[in-house]
């Protein structure tokens, strides 16, 4: 027997059989296997037979549950490992998140979804470092947030994570270019420019770039904020519904955009959403209810994603998710209609 190792399942040739691209092998060797499962570790090792020789694959992608190798795991832009949240006390306690531990993957689209109250914008702005948490260990790269102090963090979140927040968050008297290079402005960098060209000539802003944000409409307001994330160059963006204020054309190209820098630049990016067709841009879903990572999808379809939300409750249980006063209007409820155009 020989032992074949395809990161990712893609770009593998072996005698007898061809592994092309993740879609194809990953389904092939699903059905092989008699199904693929939907927890947290999926698919890792299948033997298959050609003509004369036999086989034994092995796949080497990184999966959630791989979050807790050492912190110079590479493989990973941010992880988790046992992380814990809490709002309030006694009778008023509510878990937002119970004991998560999760990687994300470098190079890949990763959305989030659940219930209202879940605590998925709790685990992006933990992770993100916007918020502390209560135990467990953050990492972005090698470094373990957990143990930064206030300049430490803050200087780490101008320089390796970029933000994509559903309220644009631009500076009214700036122009586009100017809320696109005011990270870099604040840090004493300067842009290089040709990849700040490709960012511009990737969402399409360079007609607009002398223009103020409110001389743009929504959608050129969140592709200023696409790129204002992606103009430095950082390890990993984090987006919290960024096509919540917009109308479905607009939402739809804001998200072929993210998907595209994930492809086409070797982005990594986590949006948490509420929307199906949203998710169904990603490479992965992750899905949280009661504070904790209970499933994941692969190749995802906003029908697969929305059979797979009406499984869970529409509100969290007592003690689990957000405080009421803490949460965005963002919950997925049961019947809504997605509101951007699946890809």
């Amino acid at each position: 027997m020989e032992e074949l190792s395809c990161r990712g399942w893609s770009g593998k040739s072996i005698p007898g059989v061809h592994l092309t691209k993740p879609s194809d092998s990953y389904c092939f060797l699903g059905r092989a296997a008699g199904g693929i499962g939907n927890g947290p570790d999926p698919l890792r090792h299948f033997r298959f037979s050609t003509r004369d020789r036999e086989f034994l694959v092995t796949n080497t992608a990184p999966s959630t549950a791989d979050a807790h190798a050492a912190p110079g795991a590479g493989e990973f832009a941010a992880r988790a490992h046992q992380i814990a949240k809490v709002y309030g006390k006694g009778d008023a306690q509510v878990v937002a998140l119970d004991s998560v531990t999760v990687g994300i993957p470098r190079g890949r689209f990763t959305a989030i979804m659940g219930p209202s109250g879940s605590g998925k914008s709790t685990l992006m702005h933990c992770m993100a470092g916007l918020d502390s948490v209560d135990s467990g260990e953050v990492y972005i790269g090698d470094t373990e947030l957990t143990r930064l102090r206030d300049k430490q963090l803050t200087r780490l979140r101008r320089d390796k994570i970029g933000f994509i927040f559903q309220a644009f968050n631009l500076v009214p008297t700036l122009t586009a270019i100017e809320n696109i290079t005011l990270p870099m402005d604040i840090a004493g960098r300067k842009p290089d420019r040709e990849w700040l060209d490709a960012v511009i000539d990737t969402v399409g802003l360079r007609p607009r770039l002398k223009h103020r944000p409110t001389e743009l409409s929504g959608g050129q307001q969140q592709r200023v904020a696409c790129a204002r994330a992606l103009a430095a160059q950082p390890e990993i963006i984090f987006a919290d519904e960024p096509t919540g204020n917009l109308d479905s054309r607009s939402g739809a190209e804001v998200l072929g955009f993210l998907r595209d820098s994930v492809r086409r630049m070797g982005q990594t990016i986590v949006m948490v959403t509420h929307d199906p067709s949203a998710a169904a841009y990603a490479d992965q879903v992750l899905f949280l209810t009661d504070g904790q990572i209970v499933d994941t999808m692969t190749q995802p379809t906003a029908d697969r994603v929305l059979e797979r939300m009406k499984g869970f409750e529409t509100g969290p249980r007592a003690g689990a998710g957000v405080p009421a006063g803490a949460r965005g209007g963002s919950g997925f409820q049961g019947g809504q209609e997605p509101g951007v155009a699946a890809r």
